[in-house]
């Protein structure tokens, strides 16, 4: 199965081309530290994936399927060069540039398209964030990664590493949709340069079903002829977020696709905007966050 409709870039900060729709191993693919040996089927539907036209491919450290990300790569036939690579450190934050060298030997690469800092959780002062991120302006010195950003910072977060940042962050990834839009974030990391990538995307139908999205979610998908959770995808690439998804199922990956036929109108994002705003949720991270916290 293959798409005849190829996944756009959007430019970064930096000038590097960023795939709008990547593919992710990390929730539904994360490995227990318990898990031994290659797991298959995650590169397989990798590989799918890529066969798709996912050239965007998000790992981590955390997730423990750098590994097969990086047997994906050796095996899915599409030269390096085409392919967006990005993994995350996390466990490994106290030593930065050991961290990408481990990343890079499980990954089979020579350098990554985007890393990033996983957490800003660890820092207990603003000169450990400041020190994380210097060092990550080295890694992006050395060539070991093209592009450098950030995952689950706040404003607060970003602005403490612009104080002394030489390197603008190129990318903020955080759980993004209609029921956690995050406050003044996004129109932040747009005033700043900084392009804001979204994961749990799919969360108002997966894991937050039952809420007022539901009614309107249906009505589009039936305009549109599609399902509710491409509706979903396309609200946040109509508002120029990229967007990181996943499925084991190659037809789900396929059918995600098909938010490249339409786009919504701007009525149509700013309902759903509007009625998001009714409900919140938070999948991820949530011990960090009183219940109602939208920030």
């Amino acid at each position: 199965m293959a798409t005849t409709h190829a996944i756009p870039s959007t430019e970064l900060n930096d000038g590097a081309s960023c795939p709008v729709l990547g593919y992710g191993t990390g929730s539904m693919w994360f490995r227990k530290t318990t898990d031994t040996g290659i797991n298959r089927d995650l590169v397989d539907s990798a590989k799918n994936a890529v066969k798709l036209g996912y050239y965007h491919l998000d790992g981590a450290e955390v997730y423990r399927t750098e590994e097969e990300l990086g047997q994906a790569i050796q095996e899915c036939g599409v030269p390096r060069e085409k392919l967006f690579v990005t993994t995350k450190v996390n466990q490994s934050i106290a030593d930065i540039p050991a961290a990408i060298d481990a990343s890079l030997k499980k990954l089979q690469l020579d350098y990554v398209d985007l890393f990033l800092i996983h957490q800003p959780f660890f820092a207990q002062t603003e000169e450990e964030l400041q020190a994380a991120w210097a060092a990550m302006e080295q890694v992006k010195a050395s060539g070991k990664a093209r592009s450098i950003g950030v995952s689950n910072f706040l404003q607060s977060h970003l602005e403490t590493i612009l104080k002394t940042a030489q390197v603008i962050p190129a990318v903020n990834q955080i759980e993004y949709h209609p029921y956690l839009q995050h406050g003044n974030l996004v129109p932040f990391h747009d005033s700043k340069g900084i392009k804001t990538a979204s994961y749990g995307g799919l969360a108002p139908i997966t894991r937050a079903a039952g809420g007022p999205l539901d009614p309107l979610l249906s009505a589009l998908a039936t305009k549109y002829a599609v399902n509710p959770a491409e509706i979903l995808l396309r609200w946040i690439l109509d508002q120029g977020v990229v967007s990181i998804t996943t499925s084991s199922k190659e037809v789900r990956l396929a059918s995600y696709l098909r938010v490249l036929t339409f786009k919504l109108t701007p009525q149509e994002v700013q309902e759903i905007s509007d009625l998001g705003q009714q409900k919140h949720y938070r999948a991820f991270w949530r011990e960090k966050y009183a219940p109602d916290d939208r920030s």
